[in-house]
């Protein structure tokens, strides 16, 4: 956890993420990289120079088998307040709508409700779970369906809701995470999406991880080129030519 909790807080400084007595909220999806993300932030909160306070939020889908008790047990055994939001998204989505590509429509519904539940609690501050990995993905997602050079920002202010959006996590790898939460016992709330590993995602994480055979640094190479280039909001404030790959 040592080297996640280096890698969240040098994320943290080289984008300028968390500003003194920010209350922030973790969007915890129950799986592995929001639970590492909630578990890092919580020990950085007890030593971080710059003051916050943490709390977690949970959209509940409605999604079949997902048992979020364990997520709420843990963080009241940390005094970190849990707030768990039932919604009807998968209803809609897959029983109403039937959509055969559903992952852009449940992302904009989450992202609404997620929305609507910060400021029901007054939040403006969001840290979601992407990571080193969700990043690269994200950049080839765009150039091969889209033909764009794009990503998420690591810090992201939503004009219409009011709401930065920051992601603590993308100095930490895939790989890393899930054995940090393995090893650290989170309580990861396994996801039963029917869509699960069924998109286009998927598909170039499999391309990826066929390409790193034959050329192990290329996700280090892709990421400290989105960093140098950079992508609009990438280059870190601390040296703007500067690479800063894990």
């Amino acid at each position: 956890m040592n080297k996640i909790l280096s890698h969240v807080r040098r994320c943290v400084e080289d984008y300028d993420m968390i500003q003194p007595g920010d209350r922030l909220a973790v969007g915890v999806s129950g799986g592995k990289d929001s639970l590492v993300l909630l578990d890092a932030l919580y020990r950085l909160s007890s030593f971080f120079p710059v003051p916050f306070s943490l709390e977690a939020i949970t959209l509940d889908l409605g999604l079949p088998d997902m048992d979020f008790s364990p997520v709420a047990d843990w963080c009241e055994s940390r005094h970190i307040p849990y707030t768990l939001k039932k919604t009807e998204i998968a209803r809609i989505i897959f029983d109403e709508r039937k959509e055969k590509n559903p992952c852009s429509m449940c992302a904009k519904m989450r992202r609404g409700a997620l929305n609507d539940l910060l400021l029901e609690r007054g939040i403006s501050k969001l840290a979601l779970g992407h990571h080193f990995d969700d990043a690269v993905e994200t950049f080839y997602l765009s150039l091969i369906y889209e033909g764009r050079l794009s990503c998420f920002q690591p810090v992201t202010y939503m004009e219409r809701s009011g709401i930065t959006q920051i992601r603590p996590l993308l100095y930490c790898k895939e790989g890393h995470i899930r054995t940090v939460a393995q090893r650290e016992g989170l309580p990861v709330v396994q996801n039963s999406c029917p869509a699960d590993k069924e998109t286009k995602r998927q598909e170039i994480k499999d391309l990826l991880s066929e390409l790193s055979q034959r050329y192990p640094r290329i996700k280090d190479y892709t990421f400290g080129a989105m960093q140098r280039l950079p992508l609009p909001a990438w280059a870190p404030n601390h040296d703007r030519d500067k690479r800063c790959s894990p």
